[in-house]
């Protein structure tokens, strides 16, 4: 990443433009790199947070805004200076989808970011002039007519994305599934049951200046408006009294919901949001054999168990396909499989730009192979909990219909286990046959898809 200088230039326009050029130009992933600068750098808080809002929001518009400079540049996005096109979306994303964003020093620091950068002072009357003219039209801009592409350049997803949303919930529901991607994702708070009551947590947030409240969708989730620091600085982290974690995330432990004393195995465990729960659900009693295929991964799930004091876990670097015959079989599995993450688009913002539909196709084997070796491992009478984050029904419900055909598991109903949730008709109805697919934002929270099994005696 380029370092800052010393130009007089914003050093928060400046830190999100280089961001944004390493994402852009260099395929740098949105997350990491924003996580990184973010990390070695010494703006305050406040500053931190407007980075991370030009970021994210420039990068998961790149659609929308390269259709409007489009329409104000002689020759098209895709051929101008790296740096000048990366600038002028930048800029754009200020000017058009940012409240109380000064126009003048918008304009003025694009222009000069453009000669730091690119050392050529025509690029920065080029900046000045395009920018100049969106803010007089920014009212009579023109979108395509297809609604296909209409709904795919405003709401700045990839075609077929759009499409398989249409398909599978219709326009109102899709649109509706796109506006809510381009949102911020809610921050949420699961209280660890083990440290305290969530009441108490919220007590000691506000202490120290955190804006909070509880969730209204779970018994766990504190929904965090405001910051003072960063989370990991805030002294309730430190003690391990909270995880980071959506609400409809936290829906895995009530649906499984483990007991005290039982063995119970997290097939693909990642960093330990779900792990962790199952283990607050079983009051830190019993055993969860967590395993995952990647070591930094594995490495966080141990270094998360220790600052929430589980004692329970024991996690292992392992292909669960590749899992040595013999092994104990278990109460109760959880299997929260690799998937496309439709259901999360709003999480990362260069997500939706590096998903192909082939993808999606070639994760098909490696989940139906997954739920069968869950089904081995299982224990006469247990239960298989079944979980992504996508709303692909190739990834979802058609696995699941594959799996009850061969007859060694039934599904198993949970409603009543979700009375919290406050679910619509529909969804409840699902619930009660052992399904449910949350479709994101429906009730302000991720897309999530789950399907409770048990084995046959």
């Amino acid at each position: 990443m380029a370092k800052p200088s010393n130009s007089g230039v914003s050093p928060v326009r400046e830190l999100a433009l280089n961001i944004i050029y390493d994402v852009n130009e260099k395929g740098a992933y949105a997350n990491l790199a924003l996580d990184k600068a973010l990390s070695a750098s010494a703006l305050s808080i406040l500053e931190k947070r407007k980075v991370s809002e030009i970021v994210n929001g420039t990068i998961r518009m790149t659609k929308r805004l390269d259709w409007v400079l489009n329409l104000f540049l002689k020759q098209e996005v895709g051929k101008q200076h790296p740096w000048l096109r990366n600038i002028l979306r930048m800029a754009v994303y200020q000017l058009l989808l940012m409240d109380k964003v000064a126009q003048y020093a918008c304009v003025n620091e694009a222009v000069q970011l453009t000669r730091l950068k690119s050392r050529q002072e025509g690029l920065g009357r080029v900046v000045n002039a395009v920018l100049r003219n969106i803010i007089r039209n920014k009212n009579e801009i023109k979108w395509p007519d297809d609604p296909i592409q209409y709904l795919s350049t405003y709401y700045s997803h990839p075609e077929w994305i759009v499409e398989l949303f249409i398909d599978l919930y219709g326009p109102v529901q899709a649109e509706n599934m796109l506006e809510y991607n381009n949102r911020a994702a809610p921050l949420v708070f699961r209280n660890n049951e083990l440290s305290g009551s969530r009441e108490e947590l919220i007590r000691a947030l506000e202490a120290e200046g955190t804006v909070c409240s509880p969730s209204i969708r779970t018994p766990w989730g504190v929904n965090v408006t405001k910051l003072n620091t960063s989370i990991t600085n805030l002294s309730s982290y430190q003690q391990g009294r909270f995880y980071v974690q959506n609400d409809a995330s936290m829906l895995a432990a009530p649906i499984l919901d483990p007991q005290p004393g039982e063995r119970v195995y997290d097939l693909c465990a990642g960093v330990g949001g779900k792990t962790s729960h199952l283990a607050e659900y079983m009051k830190n009693k019993g055993s969860i054999w967590a395993y995952d295929i990647f070591q930094p991964k594995i490495s966080l799930l141990q270094e998360n168990c220790r600052r929430m004091g589980i004692g329970i876990v024991q996690s292992r670097v392992q292909s669960v396909l590749d899992l040595e015959p013999g092994l104990p079989r278990a109460k109760r599995i959880l299997l929260d499989a690799p998937c496309s993450g439709l259901g999360v688009l709003n999480r990362r913002a260069d997500a939706r730009f590096r998903k192909e539909l082939k993808d999606m196709e070639e994760l098909l084997p490696l989940q139906s192979g997954l739920l069968r070796k869950a089904v081995d491992l299982l224990e006469p009478g247990g239960v298989l909990l079944y979980s992504t984050c996508t709303i692909n029904p190739q990834e979802n419900q058609e696995q699941v219909l594959s799996l009850l055909e061969e007859g060694k598991v039934v599904l198993e109903g949970f409603a009543p286990s979700l009375s919290f949730w406050g679910l619509d008709a529909q969804d409840r109805e699902q619930a009660a046959r052992g399904l449910l697919s949350l479709v994101p934002g429906k009730y302000n929270s991720d897309g999530m898809f789950y399907a409770l099994m048990r084995r046959k005696n």
